[in-house]
């Protein structure tokens, strides 16, 4: 859903930004935008929340019937359909993302593109063919559907193992009507969606990634807050 999250005044006013917070599931990506967003206002900035999928809304209906199972297991769904569930979900956000970057607003989304990327990419074994993959990916989400490219993309890491664990810590999702989704009860997807995302922070200049488990512990959110904060506010 995407939420104006108040004004105060003396605001800075710096060119609108994207800052996308993404990663596999079980990272904790809603708890660190909102820690994100409640640093920036604490700092006068004008922001906004961006969290994708829009769960509840028409234009996620595909989505929610994709992790509910209803079209099958997730490696049997191909990559292209599935990435088409997503997409229009964010096109259907596409006006109000530009009018907020317009309005100098400072955009945190929690989920993006990148989560095509990483889940869809993840299915595609072949490096080459992966590529491909995101070649097109860029093509219908920006350069067809307009979607503004973000100007930071944070790609929270934890292994999938731990990852699966933290999810089953989560109440009942209302879109599934139960603790796992499709993605989250298949161990092997999450461990591909985890090696795709290591591999676009790698290959992309604009993903940055940021180590979520140190020792074998998963970090504090304090603490993986600040890490964040750190790459974030050299750019706005």
């Amino acid at each position: 859903m995407l939420t104006r999250q108040g004004s105060t005044k003396n605001k800075k006013h710096p060119p609108g930004k994207l800052i996308v917070i993404d990663g596999t599931d079980g990272t904790g990506k809603t708890t660190q935008a909102a820690l994100l967003i409640k640093h920036l206002r604490q700092e006068k900035y004008n922001v906004a929340l961006a969290d994708f999928p829009r769960y509840g809304l028409p234009s996620a209906y595909f989505v929610e019937q994709y992790l509910n199972g209803r079209y099958g297991k997730a490696d049997t769904i191909d990559p292209y359909a599935a990435s088409l569930f997503y997409a229009l979900d964010r096109f259907d956000a596409q006006k109000t993302l530009k009018k907020q970057l317009a309005q100098e607003q400072i955009i945190v989304s929690n989920r993006y593109v990148t989560a095509n990327m990483g889940h869809q990419g993840g299915k595609i074994k072949s490096l080459l063919a992966r590529r491909r993959y995101f070649r097109w990916l860029d093509w219908l989400e920006h350069d067809t559907l307009k979607l503004p490219r973000p100007d930071l993309t944070i790609i929270l890491h934890v292994p999938a193992t731990i990852a699966q664990r933290l999810v089953d810590r989560k109440g009942r999702r209302e879109y599934i009507r139960r603790k796992r989704d499709l993605h989250e009860s298949d161990l092997e997807h999450l461990k591909a969606a985890e090696r795709t995302y290591l591999e676009i922070a790698r290959r992309f200049p604009k993903f940055t990634l940021v180590e979520c488990v140190e020792n074998g512990k998963l970090l504090s959110p304090a603490v993986i807050h600040e890490k964040i904060w750190t790459i974030v506010h050299k750019i706005i």
